[in-house]
C-alpha cells in the first residue's frame, strides 16, 4: 500500500470513530441504495486546523503532504476569525484536496497568545523535520499524538471566549476537522447541495445554517452545506471532563464550467468542473464547530 494511502485510511477511520455522523449518513446512502458501498463516495476534501506560530503551522504541516505529491494551490485570509489558508491540489484524482488552516496567533490577546505558546512552546522544534516521511504508520501516529500537554479546563474556556478555532485546536490538534462527500457524482435527486440537504434532513442530521444552510459561490460553481460538529466529552488536565465541539461532515456540488456544458454527463470528468475553493464559504463552513451551532436545539 501507498504510504499516502496508509495516511489517509488512518485518518478516515479515526475519524469515523469520533464522528457518528459519518456512519450515520453512509449507512443511509447504502440503504437507499444511492451507492452500493461505501469506497464509491468521492472525498471532495479533507481539512486541518494548525496554529500559527514559528515551529509549526501551515509551513510544518504542509511538508508532509508536498512530500506524497501534493501541490500548493491558491491562499485566502479570513480577516474577523484571523485565520489564513491554502489548498493543495492531490498526486491523482482519486485523491481528496487538502485544505489547511492556520490562526494568526499574533493577532490575539496578550492573554490568549501567553495561553496558547504556554503549549505551543513546548513543541521546540520542527517536528515535520524529523518525521519519516516515507512511513505511512509514522506519519498517520503523529497526526493523531498529542503535540503539547492536555490543556487545562480554564485555558480552554478563556480561548473559547475569543478564538473557538483557538480553543478547538488547542484541544483536538491535528484530528481531522472534516471530510467532505462529492454530491455531484450522485444519482438524481441526490446529486445536488440541496437535494442532498432534504436526504440529510430527513436522517435528522442537523446542518449548518450560517449564513444559510447552502453556501454558494459568486459564480454559482461551488455550492456547499456541513452538519453541525457533535460533541464530545474531552477530558482535560486533572481529570476535568467538559462537552466541547469534534469533528463535521461537509457536501460539495461542484459545477461544470461553462466551457464544458456541451459534454455529456458520462464524459465529464473532475478537470470539467469548477476547481479550488471560495472564501466566503468557508468562512461560514468553519462556524459548524461553534457554539452558535453546535448549542442551537
Amino acid at each position: 500500500m501507498k504510504t499516502l494511502d496508509i495516511v489517509m485510511n488512518g485518518l478516515m477511520s479515526r475519524y469515523k470513530a469520533r464522528v457518528p455522523d459519518v456512519s450515520k449518513i453512509i449507512n443511509a446512502m447504502v440503504a437507499e441504495g444511492i451507492i452500493a458501498q461505501a469506497e464509491a463516495i468521492e472525498n471532495d476534501h479533507v481539512a486541518f486546523r494548525t496554529m500559527g506560530v514559528p515551529q509549526l503551522g501551515i509551513q510544518s504541516f504542509e511538508k508532509i503532504f508536498q512530500y506524497l505529491g501534493y501541490q500548493k494551490r491558491e491562499p485566502y485570509v479570513f480577516k474577523e476569525k484571523k485565520l489564513d489558508a491554502y489548498w493543495y491540489a492531490p498526486p491523482a484524482p482519486h485523491y481528496p484536496r487538502i485544505f489547511v488552516s492556520e490562526l494568526r496567533v499574533g493577532d490575539l490577546s496578550e492573554k490568549a497568545q501567553q495561553i496558547i505558546k504556554s503549549y505551543t512552546d513546548e513543541v521546540t522544534a520542527d517536528p515535520a523535520d524529523v518525521l519519516n516521511l516515507n512511513d505511512g504508520a509514522a506519519i498517520d501516529a503523529f497526526l493523531h499524538q498529542p503535540l503539547w500537554r492536555t490543556p487545562r479546563l480554564e485555558d480552554y474556556v478563556a480561548l473559547l471566549a475569543e478564538s473557538e478555532y483557538a480553543a478547538w485546536v488547542i484541544y483536538n490538534r491535528y484530528y481531522l476537522n472534516h471530510f467532505t462527500i462529492s454530491v455531484h457524482n450522485l444519482p438524481d435527486g441526490y446529486n445536488t447541495v440541496a437535494d442532498f440537504n432534504v436526504f440529510l434532513e430527513k436522517l435528522g442530521i442537523k446542518l449548518n445554517d450560517s449564513g444559510g444552510k447552502i453556501k454558494e459561490s459568486p459564480d454559482g460553481g461551488l455550492l456547499q452545506s456541513a452538519t453541525v460538529a457533535q460533541k464530545i466529552t474531552a477530558t482535560f488536565a486533572e481529570g476535568a471532563a467538559y462537552v466541547i465541539s469534534g469533528s463535521y461532515v461537509e457536501f460539495a456540488e461542484r459545477r461544470v464550467l461553462p466551457q464544458f456544458q456541451d459534454l455529456a454527463p458520462s464524459q465529464v470528468q473532475r478537470q470539467h468542473r469548477r476547481e479550488g475553493f471560495e472564501a466566503a464559504n468557508a468562512d461560514k463552513i468553519f462556524e459548524s464547530t461553534y457554539t452558535s451551532q453546535t448549542n442551537k436545539p
